[in-house]
């Protein structure tokens, strides 16, 4: 298959990798014990409903509570309220969403027990803006982070000043119960902090590091939100109020890329990670594995026969002032590899996103070979033309070469695969 069937095999391995971020055997492994008082289930994120559904079928007490995902088909839930809001850009039904998990957690005791299911994508999903402040605020906010080109490190530490429940807060209003936070990482080094910008997880980044980032990346952050920042600080970790609570990291990117190693090895197949905390500009980034792919075909292939070079993390795309068209890092990512791969032969590449949802439209990502430049010419357009203009989702739709999955269920973020035979 991985011979003849270039496409074919990198989408398994793709799916292999979605398989080991699965959340029920994931949180299977990880569920605290019983308490004696009341379980509270709250959560956000992309795979919310999923991890939420998982908790259902194992817990052999009772449950209740409420986690929030985005905005399309989510997984039922019996005793787990599911509600839903918008990602990339906040909306209101995340405000009436952040209200809900604050107001879930109010009133607990020494007794009970609250368990946090947090992905990637809650940043976005759980607007909570502080007083004096409205959704709009946190939109402008928002659209700035995204423009800016930072890391997902660097937003967060943002982000969290300028909420009523980042940061650490909501597990604050939990107190005195304990909280346990189980975390689908979707973010390079995989510090739970970071995820969903910690709602339930205090990390000691303070304002002065939030100033320090939106200076270094040039974040053009609305007056009154930057004034807010100089003056607030996040709850610290040594804070009394996060006494005994707990944090697991239960998939991330490192064990989705190992999974995809071992299917290749099976099929003979020899696997080479690179990194799982790759970051950076997306297009920047797409021509440095075009160039390790060529390197490698060259002067390794002849070895080591058939090779793949896997890789993860989360790139970026800074938009500048004429915005974006369609697409997504993954996409954008992968036209920068096709124009230098332009002509190449024995190269096939997959990137994508292991939420299935890249960016802006319903593709998880696309693939690309030496063909795929021609292609998009073939059809029409000029592969360089549509990467200046952010616009990769409609050059991958001209050559036929997008990537469809559909919501995964989970989130572990950029996928890479490059087949080199």
């Amino acid at each position: 298959m991985p011979i003849e069937t270039p496409r074919a095999f990198l989408a398994s391995l793709f799916h292999a990798a979605v398989r080991a971020a699965d959340p029920l055997e994931a949180i299977r492994a990880h569920l605290p014990v019983r308490p004696k008082g009341r379980t509270v289930v709250i959560g956000a994120g992309k795979a919310a409903s999923q991890m939420a559904q998982a908790v259902e079928s194992l817990w052999d007490g009772p449950l209740e509570g409420v986690v929030v995902a985005r905005h399309g088909p989510v997984a039922a839930c019996a005793r787990i309220r599911v509600l839903q809001s918008a990602h990339p850009v906040p909306d209101q039904a995340g405000i009436v969403g952040g209200r809900a998990l604050m107001e879930a957690v109010r009133g607990l005791t020494t007794d009970d027990l609250v368990i946090a299911l947090i992905s990637g994508g809650g940043s976005a999903l759980l607007p909570s803006p502080p007083p004096g402040f409205a959704l709009a605020d946190e939109v402008a906010l928002n659209e700035a982070l995204l423009a800016s080109g930072a890391p997902i490190s660097a937003m967060n530490v943002v982000r969290k000043h300028v909420s009523m429940i980042k940061g650490g807060r909501l597990a604050a209003l939990a107190s005195p119960a304990r909280v346990v936070s189980l975390v689908v990482s979707d973010v390079p080094g995989d510090n739970p902090a970071f995820v969903a910008s910690g709602p339930t997880i205090p990390d000691a980044a303070g304002r002065e590091d939030a100033l320090r980032a939106i200076r270094d990346y040039r974040m053009n952050i609305p007056s009154n939100i930057l004034d807010h920042i100089a003056t607030v600080e996040t709850p610290r970790p040594d804070d009394p109020a996060f006494a005994g609570h707990a944090a697991h990291v239960i998939a991330s990117a490192r064990v989705s890329l190992q999974a995809a190693a071992r299917l290749s090895g099976e099929t003979g197949v020899t696997p080479l990670i690179l990194s799982d905390r790759i970051e950076g500009e997306a297009r920047d980034i797409g021509r440095m594995h075009a160039a390790l792919a060529m390197e490698f075909q060259e002067r390794h292939r002849e070895r080591q026969g058939p090779m793949v070079l896997l890789s993860g993390g989360e790139t970026t795309v800074t938009i500048g002032p004429e915005g974006a068209k369609k697409g997504g890092r993954n996409t954008e990512l992968l036209l920068a590899v096709a124009i230098d791969l332009d002509g190449a032969t024995g190269i096939t590449a997959l990137a994508a996103d292991t939420d299935g949802i890249d960016g802006s439209e319903d593709n998880a990502g696309a693939f690309c070979d030496g063909k795929t430049a021609s292609r998009i010419r073939a059809a029409g357009g000029e592969p360089r033309a549509h990467l200046a203009r952010h616009d990769a989702w409609s050059a991958f739709a001209l050559a036929g070469d997008l990537f469809e999955t559909g919501p995964t269920g989970t989130n572990v973020n950029d996928f890479r695969a490059f087949l080199l035979l």
